[in-house]
Order: structure tokens, then sequence, then C-alpha cells
């Protein structure tokens, strides 16, 4: 289990870093619009990004 979770971190920072690396004004128009938003927003936001995370690590967990 140790090991799935440490590959599953690794895949999210490979991920992260795929925008500054590779756009990175975009990133920074990007980060400075969502630091804008309001907390709400930003919380309905987050909140899609769990369940969307959640869905996708139910759809790929192993089955025994």
């Amino acid at each position: 289990m140790g090991k799935e979770l440490w590959l599953a971190i690794g895949l999210v920072l490979v991920f992260e870093g795929l925008g500054p690396m590779l756009l990175p004004n975009k990133w920074r128009e990007m980060v400075r619009e969502m630091s804008q938003l309001s907390d709400a927003n930003l919380r309905r936001i987050g909140g899609c990004l769990v369940v969307a995370g959640a869905v996708i690590a139910y759809m790929m967990w192993p089955s025994k």
C-alpha cells in the first residue's frame, strides 16, 4: 500500500509541475486570476477536484 501511495504522490507532482515548466507566463496569469476569486469559489473548485480525484481513484482501484 505504501508503494502505491508514493507512486500517486509522484504522479501528482509531475502533473502539477507541467504547467509552470511548459507555460510559465500562462501559469502565473492563472494563479493571479485565481487569487482574485472568493473563498466560496475556491472551495467549490477544490471540492470538484477532490470529487473527481476520488472517482478516478475508485475506478482505478484494483479489484480483489
